[in-house]
């Protein structure tokens, strides 16, 4: 069976790249065997391709590797990248093996990793290689000899100091030597796609008055007290609350907010019969609550379509956002 072709890299300036070892005395000629696995009920066809779809299923931010050779810059996303270890600050990345990059990191090596920011599909594109059209050049900002690419959300220089066998790719295993980071959001890739996570959680609350009012009109009220949980994440999301009285804190990975009077919990997690809260929602003092429970709220989207239309074009949006 013929090898297939070997993965496309971005190169700055034109030139080859010099091949070298394996690194650190790895050694790749004896390989243990490889055993078939059992594909899961209802899969079926080529276990690679249902393999590929599995790992596809794991979410992940999308990276740029770039180290440099004599005046040539060479680049490759990839979103096989881990940290592991604080003390000392240790980093992991997996390249193919037929890649152009994996030849040029041996023992000693600098490697610099740029964790890409939501708009910057192109430019990871662009390193796969996949140029489109409008894609600006990218820039570069050089950290202990590294280019490192700029616009980044995070960016680390490690040098290589071992490598392991890892089947059809290396393992390259980094000692971090510079970190940095900034604010944004990250790309994210998941389902053979890119992702967006999307902070703006309203969707009800984006409807007009004369369409919310006859939902909120089938809640009951629901009175908390000065610290007393309202919401946990995982438990079952299938009520929608309104603030009527007080403020309560919200808090969840990364973001802490505090909403008041007129605002809306629960929006995203009441359309999704088997998902759970994703925030812990506590009382800051009294607060009084209007609770809609998911079945109120079906029997107001089936005595109104409109209501239901302008909420499917809500989410449509939330859609587009991701594209």
């Amino acid at each position: 069976m013929q090898d297939p072709a070997a993965p496309q890299e971005f190169e700055v300036a034109i030139g080859s790249a010099m091949a070298a070892p394996e690194a650190f005395g790895a050694s790749f000629e004896a390989t243990p065997p490889v055993h078939e696995f059992e594909l899961g009920e209802g899969l079926e066809g080529d276990p690679a391709i249902a393999f590929r779809r599995t790992l596809g299923m794991f979410a992940t931010g999308v990276t740029v590797l770039t180290t440099r050779a004599a005046e040539q810059v060479h680049g490759m996303t990839a979103n096989a990248f881990m940290s592991v270890s604080m003390s000392p600050p240790l980093v992991l990345v997996s390249i193919d093996r037929r890649a152009r990059m994996g030849a040029m990191m041996h023992e000693g090596t600098r490697f610099g990793v740029s964790v890409l920011e939501a708009k910057q599909k192109g430019l990871s594109d662009r390193f796969a290689g996949r140029i489109s059209l409008g894609v600006p050049e990218p820039t570069f900002a050089v950290v202990h000899e590294t280019p490192l690419v700029e616009g980044a959300l995070a960016h680390l220089v490690a040098r290589v100091m071992r490598s392991y066998w890892g089947g059809d790719h290396s393992l390259f295993l980094g000692q971090v030597e510079f970190a940095r980071y900034g604010e944004g959001r990250p790309l994210l890739f998941h389902g053979g796609r890119y992702e967006r996570l999307i902070e703006d959680t309203r969707v009800f609350s984006l409807l007009p008055s004369e369409l919310l009012d006859p939902i909120l009109a089938l809640g009951s009220e629901r009175s908390y007290h000065e610290g007393e949980s309202i919401m946990r994440t995982g438990e079952p999301g299938d009520e929608l609350m309104l603030v009527l009285e007080g403020a309560v804190r919200v808090r969840r990975p990364g973001r802490e907010v505090t909403l008041g009077v007129g605002e809306l919990i629960g929006e995203i997690e009441v359309l999704y019969p088997d998902g759970g809260r994703v925030a812990d929602v506590t009382a800051e003092g009294p607060v009084r609550c209007l609770v809609v429970s998911r079945e109120s709220l079906v029997v107001a989207l089936e005595a109104d379509p409109r209501a239901a239309i302008a909420l499917v074009e809500v989410l449509a949006a939330r859609f587009r956002e991701t594209v």
